[in-house]
């Protein structure tokens, strides 16, 4: 029996509340009363055949009524003739006169009462806020606690935007780190109806963006490389790591400069006169892009022989032309067959490359189309060091 009960219809209006509908109204003026929750009943069949059922069905909707209780639900009713128990009145939906009736009927009062003091505080501070708050009541009262601290870095924001500040230079009363790291999706939400457009940067967004949205400095990448040649030693240290302008302003006696995904390769690579390994940075090869003294020196990249590598490799060139490939060759593919692995599906390169040298687009298109087996791959650090001493010895004499 599939009939509605008292329990079903309060979890209708529960479900009006768990949507925000019966709070936005509130705020909106939007009111959802009456609210008509039709009623699944029974059928002539079942009042032929279980006449007794439907008669105790009828009485538990309506001793769970206003009628009743003196609060809840109104029933509306519907004259149904029956050939065998001839004409009765059987309820065809439940009806919730207004709000106070249907935050009685859920037990939802004090809610209701607890929200209306937020937002009339909350709108007080920023009236312009109003339609977020008819969108979002819930999310009002799931940060019931929170409001004082929110309603302080709104304001600090307003009065400082865009700071430039590290988010731990914040000097927030009441407010710490913490508490805007764990609430970056709320305070976003809120920062972009209460700040000018002039201080959002609409092209940062999602929790990693918020920094950068709304003006906030963020920890710079950094570059991390080997000195090569111990001569280059910067007083002892040669596996050094620095944000990209500090790096720019590198000013060695350099003739190369080999770039490798690997990390462990990095930390491994040959020691080589006038050279240094700048490692770790995959697709973050971009960057390097703007750093003056590259485009004078003679570039190496080494990565993976798959396609994914040659789709680096490509946009490596589209900042560095000048930048050569290092063991990115079908020799070093077919002296390592034994070592080859499979390249990730999703991880494959489906652009058109338009700066690889003749031989690297002839191996990508053996990789491509699986000529020498399915989704192909050998990994920089499969290939013998030997090898690698080998390929970086004879760059010396490259200029």
């Amino acid at each position: 029996m599939s009939w509605s009960t008292p329990v079903t219809i309060r979890a209708q209006v529960e479900k009006a509340w768990g949507s925000g509908s019966l709070l936005a109204a509130r705020v909106s003026g939007e009111s959802p009363f009456p609210l008509e929750i039709r009623l699944r009943r029974p059928g002539a069949r079942d009042i032929t055949e279980r006449f007794g059922a439907v008669m105790d069905w009828v009485n538990a909707l309506r001793e769970q009524s206003r009628e009743k209780r003196g609060y809840g639900y109104d029933l509306r009713w519907l004259q149904v003739n029956n050939r065998v128990h001839g004409s009765n009145a059987i309820p065809v939906a439940a009806v919730i006169p207004d709000e106070g009736q249907a935050l009685r009927l859920i037990g939802r009062q004090q809610d209701a009462q607890r929200f209306q003091a937020l937002a009339d505080t909350l709108l007080h501070h920023h009236p312009e806020l109003r339609d977020w708050v008819a969108r979002r009541p819930l999310s009002v009262l799931r940060h019931a606690d929170d409001w004082p601290q929110l309603l302080a870095v709104l304001a600090w924001f307003l009065a400082n935007p865009r700071p430039r500040l590290y988010l731990r230079q914040l000097d927030i009363s009441g407010v710490d780190t913490k508490f805007i790291e764990t609430r970056r999706n709320l305070l976003a939400e809120l920062l972009d109806v209460v700040l000018p457009a002039t201080a959002i940067q609409r092209d940062a967004s999602g929790v990693k963006g918020f920094t950068r949205r709304y003006g906030l400095r963020t920890e710079a990448p950094q570059i991390r490389f080997r000195l090569l040649d111990p001569a280059l030693s910067l007083q002892g240290l040669r596996d050094i790591a620095v944000p990209p302008e500090e790096f720019a302003g590198l000013s060695l006696p350099l003739q190369h400069v080999f770039i490798t995904e690997n990390r462990i390769n990095g930390l491994a690579f040959p020691d080589t006169p006038a050279s240094l390994v700048i490692f770790g940075l995959g697709y973050g090869l971009e960057r390097l892009i703007e750093i003056p003294w590259l485009h004078d020196t003679a570039i190496w990249y080494w990565g993976d022989i798959d396609t994914h590598g040659f789709g680096i490799l490509n946009r490596l060139r589209a900042g560095l032309p000048h930048a050569r490939s290092l063991l990115m060759d079908r020799p070093t593919l077919i002296n390592h067959q034994p070592l080859w692995g499979q390249e990730p599906k999703d991880k494959r390169y489906i652009g058109q490359p338009t700066r690889l040298t003749a031989m690297e687009q002839a191996l990508l298109k053996e990789l491509r189309t699986d000529r020498l087996g399915e989704r192909v791959r050998l990994e920089q650090e499969r290939i013998a060091f030997s090898a690698v001493e080998r390929a970086v010895a004879a760059t010396e004499s490259v200029t």
